[in-house]
């Protein structure tokens, strides 16, 4: 069966916007989320990386905080040498874990001074509300990275390095905390919209498509067409920072859309 058909954009030019920095991007990331992936330097194979699996929270400025354990073996390696990475990803909305934004810290973890140690409570517990019942007990600490470098990867071919001033600076987007149910809402009941706007914004003919992330300045597809799966960006025609700014966004460009099929 032949495909249809392309039809290129002839509506209003949209202006330029810029894609979110890879810096909020992963900002955005751990912001998201709040479980990840510690690799310690191991005191029993020495020069030899030790993976765990370690829950976070995060001060102001994005430096990864934790409670762990004096007696957990990743508690030991960071004394002993404190340089470590973490590692963060989400899973893709599309199952596709190569397609899923992710993002590894480089750094050292120290001990938090006492001086800080009643606010860092207070973020972490916010966010990890059942560690009230241990946090107090006497063989458990809180940690903190001091960020030195940043490796962020946004899916196939979205990637590059972020400087630790660039990573502080920046702020998570502001549809983070409803981007999930912006995602779950276009995949289970606009595929035809995102087939038609794959066609009117980027010249690219699909037989499915879905969303794969969204930000204020505009979202990402993952298409399957005749030759095979293809991502494409689409940028909104202007900025919009709540679900339902959106959703206003979004139909009318497909309104837009539709006057050129």
């Amino acid at each position: 069966m032949s495909s249809r058909p392309q039809h290129a954009y002839t509506g209003p030019a949209l202006p330029i916007i810029p894609e979110p920095t890879h810096a909020e991007r992963t900002r955005t990331l751990l912001h998201l989320n709040s479980l990840a992936t510690l690799s310690t330097l191991s005191r029993k194979q020495p020069g030899f990386p030790f993976g765990s699996l370690m829950p976070y929270a995060f001060d102001p400025t994005g430096r990864p905080l934790f409670l762990i354990s004096n007696m957990a073996m990743h508690t030991q390696n960071i004394k002993a040498d404190p340089r470590a990475s973490l590692f963060v990803t989400q899973p893709a909305a599309d199952g596709d874990p190569l397609g899923a934004a992710r993002a590894t810290l480089i750094g050292n973890i120290l001990q938090v001074p006492e001086e800080d140690r009643l606010a860092v409570r207070e973020l972490y517990l916010a966010r990890h509300e059942n560690s009230r019942y241990w946090v107090d007990f006497a063989d458990f600490s809180f940690f903190r990275m001091d960020v030195l470098d940043l490796y962020y990867v946004g899916g196939f071919g979205v990637m590059g390095w972020v400087t630790a001033d660039d990573y502080t600076r920046a702020a998570p987007d502001p549809l983070s905390a409803e981007s999930g149910g912006i995602l779950a809402h276009m995949n289970a009941d606009h595929t035809d919209a995102m087939i038609l706007l794959a066609r009117t914004h980027s010249q690219l003919e699909a037989i499915e498509a879905s969303m794969t992330a969204v930000d204020r300045l505009g979202f990402h597809l993952r298409l399957r067409t005749a030759d095979g799966m293809k991502g494409t960006r689409i940028n909104f025609p202007n900025e919009v920072r709540t679900s339902t700014e959106t959703r206003t966004a979004l139909v009318e460009m497909v309104r837009q859309a539709r006057k050129h099929i």
